[in-house]
């Protein structure tokens, strides 16, 4: 991996060439290793919190952690396209728009001490504005190359938090074109609802059921792109103790193989089509 700048990065892709790169600010990673018509997509799985905001913040390390989206990254990371957030949802949220990105409160919570400058606010949306013209080069290069693609916009969620059953994979479909992809959709839920998964774990899926697929990647994408599909797709966190903060590496390594092999066929099928 090889550290660029956000100018770097944009000329690379438009130069259609290969590479792996942290952003020079450290916000996001991208890796190409060919220019495939699939995108996966781990915009929470970054933890990190710029120090200028420890002293200010009311919420633990422990509550960011929580909330955020651990190990996503890695279940994807052997796919030929993954773009990834280094940086904490409670900084700046990638999945949401500029205008909220920044929180005030998290989860019913205060998140500040002190209202953030406009200064501190600036440097969070200057990342979040260039992860987004990073995203916006990609998917471009990738309908002109292909005429269409597909993205695997992948997240997960605390499910002991509910109090009814939950799915082990949840579907949100409530902003891509449910008519157009029905076949698409349906065929990516039935696959996941056939992944095996160790320690006895059932791997149901379910569309809308916990979360309609709001996010604001999903929402860019779909809006600038009439020939993208993004798929924005939750596991309830079944690879990890997310009470107690620890991860279940033989779930998480599970996890990865199936969707190294799902993802591969149903990106397949989504270009024959």
């Amino acid at each position: 991996m090889i550290r660029l700048s956000l100018e770097e990065i944009l000329l690379k892709i438009e130069n259609r060439e290969c590479f792996v790169a942290v952003v020079d600010d450290y916000s996001f990673t991208l890796k190409i290793d060919k220019y495939e018509p699939y995108v996966c997509g781990a915009v929470h799985d970054g933890h990190q919190f710029r120090k200028a905001l420890w002293n200010n913040c009311k919420h633990s390390e422990y509550d960011r952690w929580y909330e955020e989206d651990p190990c996503t990254k890695e279940m994807v990371d052997e796919h030929p396209i993954v773009i990834a957030g280094c940086d904490s949802r409670f900084e700046y949220d990638l999945n949401r728009s500029p205008e909220s990105a920044v929180y005030t409160d998290a989860w019913g919570k205060k998140l500040w001490k002190n209202p953030l400058s406009e200064k501190e606010k600036k440097i969070s949306l200057l990342k979040h504005s260039n992860f987004y013209k990073v995203v916006y080069k990609l998917i471009s290069v990738l309908e002109q190359i292909h005429g269409k693609c597909v993205v695997y916009d992948i997240h997960s969620y605390n499910w002991k938090r509910w109090e009814r059953k939950v799915p082990t994979w949840n579907l949100g479909t409530a902003n891509i074109d449910q008519d157009r992809f029905v076949e698409e959709i349906e065929n990516w839920r039935q696959s996941l609802s056939e992944i095996n998964l160790p320690n006895e774990i059932i791997s149901d899926a379910k569309i809308n059921d916990t979360f309609q697929g709001n996010g604001y990647f999903l929402k860019y994408i779909t809006q600038n792109f009439k020939n993208t599909l993004v798929l924005a797709t939750e596991i309830k966190k079944i690879y990890c103790d997310e009470l107690s903060q620890v991860i279940y590496p033989e779930v998480v390594a599970a996890i990865k193989k199936e969707l190294k092999v799902r993802i591969e066929k149903h990106s397949t099928d989504f270009m024959k089509k």
